[in-house]
C-alpha cells in the first residue's frame, strides 16, 4: 500500500500546486524550446502534440503516434465511439510528397486514433501491434497493416526503423495499467476511448540521414529488450514517469543520448488550435534536474508543437 498512498499524496500536492507548477512549466518549456535541435539539412521533424511526430526526409515522411483528432473528455465518461476527425485532419495533417508510414508504440486512442485514416489518406502501410492490426481492420483496411517483428529493420523510403519490446506506464497508481489488453472490438460504433486497448507496446527506433532517433511513447521500458545505444534524439515520452520505479536511471544509461526531447505532456482532450495546457502533474520543470542526476552528457531541447 505504500507506493498508492505516495501517489496519491503527490497528486494531492501537485493539486494544490497546479498554478504556480504551470507558471513554472512553462518557463522551463518555454528556455527548451530556445535550444535547436541541430539537425541535418532537409530533415524535418514537427511535434504533432502527445506522442505524436511527422518526420520528413528527402521528400517522404513517417507519421508516428499521429493523435490530432483529439477526443473530449465528455466521450470518454459517455463512452461514445471514437473515430478519426476530417476536419481536424484537414487543417493540421501535412506530408511533402510520399508518406513512407505510419507507426504505432501503442494502441491507446490517444496514439491510435487518426492511424488508419493517415494511412488511408495517403495510401500508406501502418506498422505496430497485433491490436493496431484489429484497429486497422475495422476501419477496412487489414491489407494496409503490418504486424512488425521485435529487432526487424523495416526500410521505408529513406528511414530504417525498428521496434524494441516495450511497456506501458502504470498510470493508476503505479498499480495498474489503463486499458491494459488487445485491443477486440468487433465494430466502429462500439469504438469507445476505452475500446482503444494498450495492446503489445513497442519503442520506436529510426536512423535517417546519420541520426538515430528513439520514440517512448510511455514512461516505462523492458531493460534488457533494449539494444540500441548511442543515441542521438531520445523523444521522450514523459507523463507517466512519476509511476515508474527509476525510469531515468535505467533507460538512460542504456540509450545513452546526445539530446532529450520531452513529449506527452500536453492535456490531450484539449482540441489542437487552442492554446496548450500541461497534462496533470507532468512536471516539466523538474526535467532538468531528473536528467543532470543521472547523465551529465545529455541535454534536453523541446519542439513547439505544430498548432501553435
Amino acid at each position: 500500500m505504500a507506493r498508492p498512498l505516495r501517489h496519491l499524496g503527490d497528486l494531492a500536492k501537485a493539486r494544490l500546486r497546479r498554478r504556480a507548477t504551470e507558471r513554472e512549466d512553462e518557463q522551463v518549456l518555454d528556455e527548451l524550446q530556445a535550444k535547436p535541435l541541430e539537425l541535418p539539412d532537409g530533415l524535418e521533424l514537427e511535434w504533432l502534440g502527445v506522442s505524436g511526430y511527422r518526420m520528413t526526409f528527402e521528400g517522404q515522411t513517417l507519421f508516428i503516434d499521429p493523435y490530432l483528432s483529439r477526443v473530449p473528455f465528455a466521450d470518454l465518461l459517455r463512452r461514445r465511439p471514437t473515430l478519426p476527425d476530417p476536419a481536424a485532419l484537414d487543417r493540421f495533417v501535412h506530408a511533402p510528397g510520399e508518406v513512407a508510414g505510419v507507426l504505432v508504440g501503442h494502441t491507446h486512442f490517444d496514439h491510435a486514433v487518426d492511424a488508419p485514416a493517415i494511412a488511408r489518406r495517403f495510401g500508406c502501410r501502418a506498422y505496430g501491434s497485433d491490436s493496431l492490426l484489429t484497429l486497422m481492420g475495422l476501419h477496412g483496411l487489414s491489407t494496409q497493416a503490418v504486424e512488425v517483428e521485435p529487432y526487424r529493420t523495416y526500410e521505408l523510403g529513406p528511414f530504417e526503423v525498428g521496434f524494441t519490446p516495450s511497456v506501458h506506464s502504470k498510470l493508476l497508481l503505479g498499480l495498474a495499467v489503463p486499458y491494459d489488453g488487445d485491443l477486440t472490438c468487433e465494430h466502429l460504433d462500439a469504438l469507445s476511448p476505452g475500446a482503444y486497448r494498450c495492446g503489445q507496446v513497442w519503442g520506436i527506433s529510426i536512423e535517417v540521414a546519420g541520426v538515430r532517433f528513439y520514440h517512448q511513447g510511455s514512461a516505462n521500458l523492458v531493460d534488457e529488450a533494449i539494444r540500441e545505444r548511442g543515441v542521438d534524439v531520445f523523444l521522450a515520452g514523459v507523463a507517466g514517469r512519476s509511476f515508474t520505479e527509476e525510469y531515468w536511471q535505467r533507460i538512460l544509461p542504456r540509450l545513452d543520448p546526445e539530446v532529450v526531447v520531452p513529449t506527452h505532456y500536453d492535456n490531450f482532450f484539449r482540441p489542437l488550435g487552442q492554446r496548450m495546457e500541461f497534462v496533470s502533474n507532468a512536471q516539466l520543470a523538474a526535467l532538468p534536474g531528473e536528467i543532470a542526476a543521472v547523465s551529465a552528457d545529455a541535454r534536453l531541447a523541446a519542439l513547439p508543437r505544430a498548432d501553435l
